[in-house]
């Protein structure tokens, strides 16, 4: 345990660093980028927080004694009623929220079609670009559809990208750098977007409602999941994925045009 007292560490990076437990007094922490780290039970007090931008997973965000978890879902579904079809509990809900999302992804592609194909390998402010984008969440519906639901020991395509801070998964045959073309990722794309679709206007009520267990190393590991809760996963990272990828599209648009 190592203590920090007046130091200026201004401009550093942690990067797999263990800062669990660890105590801030009347630090400066502006200016800062905090990227994919767990803040679980993180505790605040007599904070001046202003000009904050949070996006991400929030469960139980309590700020001045109002949670304002609920607050922020309920708003966003406002916004966009596509949200709040993430979570159906039966076959006609999944097969209503794929069909959304299915059309909003193909005007997202079109969208990104109307770019010069270099800008689709640019990242904006340290994220995906928008064929590792795809390129995700092919890995994503080959994970927890392909191998979880449907049992296949090998679905992952070298093509595959799994989340920046995935564990070692050398024995997948990933290419983790490798640049293919839209139309390379579009392929895979629709064959997984295919394999959902038949997933989900074949499934029965007693299958949703059922366990699977992968079997083998890979991901997800190999423990008991729900076939809905994997079903759930696939849509949650088709429509976050779409959110950050229109996000992105518009920064590139503004680079210029084809």
């Amino acid at each position: 345990m190592a203590e920090f007292g007046k130091e200026d560490l201004s401009g550093s990076t942690f990067d797999w660093t263990d800062l669990s437990g660890s105590t801030f007094r009347y630090a400066s922490l502006s200016d800062v980028m905090i990227r994919g780290t767990d803040l679980y039970r993180v505790r605040m007090r007599d904070v001046e927080l202003m000009d904050v931008d949070i996006s991400g997973e929030i469960e139980r965000v309590v700020i001045n004694g109002v949670d304002v978890t609920t607050y922020v879902h309920e708003e966003l579904v406002r916004r966009d009623p596509v949200l709040g079809m993430l979570r159906p509990d039966d076959r006609a809900g999944f097969v209503a929220a794929w069909d959304e999302l299915e059309r909003l992804w193909d005007a997202t592609v079109a969208r990104a079609r109307a770019l010069a194909p270099a800008l689709l390998d640019d990242s904006v402010d340290e994220e995906w670009s928008f064929i590792q984008t795809l390129r995700h969440l092919v890995f994503a519906s080959s994970a927890w559809l392909n191998r979880a639901v449907l049992g296949e020991p090998a679905p992952f395509h070298p093509l595959a990208l799994p989340w920046s801070t995935a564990p070692p998964l050398s024995h997948l045959g990933l290419d983790l750098d490798a640049r293919p073309t839209l139309d390379e990722v579009l392929v895979l794309r629709r064959e997984r977007q295919a394999d959902v679709r038949r997933v989900l206007e074949a499934v029965t009520e007693d299958q949703l409602a059922s366990e699977v267990t992968p079997e083998g190393e890979g991901w997800p590991p190999p423990r008991p999941v729900g076939v809905k809760e994997c079903l759930w996963i696939v849509l949650n990272e088709e429509y976050w994925h779409r959110q950050y990828a229109e996000r992105d599209l518009a920064a590139l648009e503004s680079r210029g045009g084809p």
